[in-house]
């Protein structure tokens, strides 16, 4: 009798190279290898959404719509995926609902099958309007549990999160560990949790960061978890996934209590394309060897990879290097003055970029970026505890009396129209629209770059005077 089947999201499309080389990876890069992964029997490839968008426009000179497509083109089989911020879409600030629609709407147009969708603070308010769109234009909508660990995140509460998700509509849900936080032991007693009060499929994503990952999934299958998130072994490890060969190696010789349905040979294949590549980053520097260990500061601060080494980047900066642990100590103060959000983008920054000053300037929140104010503000959504009226009161000033407790996007008027105005010159297609709206500065220079390579003109002299722009 066949084992229970364990489903397989692979990642090297995105979150493995967005965890370990800053999302630098080329779609010609990625091409030869895709039919491969096509082949190998994954429930689904990840390879769209995060910071994938923001990094193709802002440093690769690539359309990611055309990324998107030529994906599709050569993936028949699997079903695609990516990873969308809610009402945050792929930027760093809320978006009108009728962006949001039509975001989703043109994601799923160019082939994307699976949206997960996730609220940096747990907010289902923040779910809604894409959840809502993903089930009108056909999609599969996958809800998602931001998964943190402080003293007033409780099981019971991501259990009652899961439940509220599935209530929404959600085709499945999420368990989205980060920071790689989750323990095996934690994450059976989580997953039963659940999978008791939620008869959507579980999918659960976590981070080798903490160096639990791999048995955290295989405890979290055993416990009844359907699909785990892995990266090839090329791009695993250290701040990305478990790696992919050996999970299904383990799933595929337990005794018949699982099987994976993989094909070991594919995966064998696609692994050996991969490795020149990731030797190549190394060689360049690209991809920083201190990535792939283990590093426990991720289980004593609960801080993502990705954040530990945006931290440090600051610090460089500011050159006060010599205050890492103390800002590392900080992190959890400032997390608790603002009720606890999980962290994740983009209350990871946040958090980081107000404890860093803290920490330089010497004065607790002597200067105080505008997106403190506006999670203060309740701007980007209802905080796990609430924050307290005193400090409100500091920061805001008197502002304070403009806190808001409604949905952060009853406030925003429709936009699309808005941005179809603004971007009218650049536009060469529906979704130009889009890359504008959500990175003005990075598309008008991708778009001013496009306009040069198909008329042949140096980037540099593009202006606004240019008659260089298609009728």
């Amino acid at each position: 009798m066949p084992g229970r089947k364990v489903l397989f999201t692979e990642t090297i499309l995105r979150d493995a190279h967005q965890s370990l080389i800053a999302t630098r990876m080329k779609t010609e890069e990625m091409l030869p290898a895709l039919e491969i992964l096509d082949a190998v029997g994954y429930h689904a490839l990840e390879c769209w959404g995060g910071a994938t968008f923001d990094a193709s426009v802002r440093f690769l000179h690539e359309d990611p719509w055309e990324r998107l497509r030529t994906f599709r083109k050569h993936i028949k089989k699997t079903k695609l995926q990516m990873l969308l911020r809610g009402q945050n879409l792929l930027g760093y600030r809320n978006y009108a609902d009728d962006m949001v629609e039509e975001f989703v709407n043109r994601s799923i147009a160019n082939g994307i099958d699976i949206i997960r969708i996730f609220d940096a603070f747990n907010d289902t308010r923040n779910l809604e309007a894409a959840i809502r769109a993903c089930k009108k234009y056909g999609g599969h909508a996958q809800g998602t549990v931001a998964y943190t660990v402080s003293p007033v995140h409780t099981p019971e509460m991501f259990v009652t999160l899961a439940k509220q998700i599935a209530e929404m509509g959600a085709d499945s849900v999420c368990i989205k560990d980060m920071a790689g936080l989750l323990d095996p032991y934690g994450t059976v007693a989580l997953v039963k949790a659940i999978k008791q009060e939620v008869s959507i499929p579980l999918e659960l994503h976590t981070h080798a960061t903490s160096g639990l990952g791999a048995m955290t999934y295989l405890k979290a299958a055993e416990a009844g978890a359907d699909i785990i998130d892995t990266a090839l072994s090329p791009f695993a490890e250290g701040t990305s996934q478990p790696p992919t060969e050996p999970m299904v190696y383990a799933f595929d010789h337990s005794d018949g209590q699982f099987e994976t349905g993989l094909s070991m040979e594919k995966l064998n294949e696609a692994a050996q394309y991969f490795r020149p590549i990731r030797e190549a980053d190394i060689a360049s520097g690209l991809l920083d060897t201190k990535l792939l260990g283990v590093d426990i500061n991720t289980l004593i601060y609960q801080v993502p990879g990705g954040m530990l080494s945006n931290l440090v980047s600051q610090l460089k900066q500011a050159n006060a290097m010599d205050k890492f642990e103390e800002v590392l100590q900080e992190v959890p103060r400032v997390r608790e003055d603002l009720g606890y959000p999980p962290l994740v983008t983009p209350s990871s920054q946040i958090v980081g970029t107000q404890a860093v000053l803290n920490v330089v300037t010497g004065e607790r929140y002597k200067m105080v970026p505008n997106e403190v104010k506006d999670v203060v503000l309740g701007k980007y959504g209802r905080t796990t505890v609430p924050i307290s009226d005193e400090f409100a009161k500091q920061i805001l000033g008197e502002h304070v009396s403009a806190r808001i407790t409604h949905r952060p996007a009853d406030d925003l008027a429709p936009e699309l129209d808005k941005a179809k105005r603004e971007f009218a010159e650049y536009i060469e297609q529906p979704e130009d629209v889009l890359t504008g709206a959500m990175f003005p500065g990075p598309a008008v220079e991708f778009f001013k770059w496009r306009l040069a390579q198909k008329y042949g003109i140096d980037s540099g002299v593009l202006n606004e005077e240019d008659e260089v722009y298609p009728i």
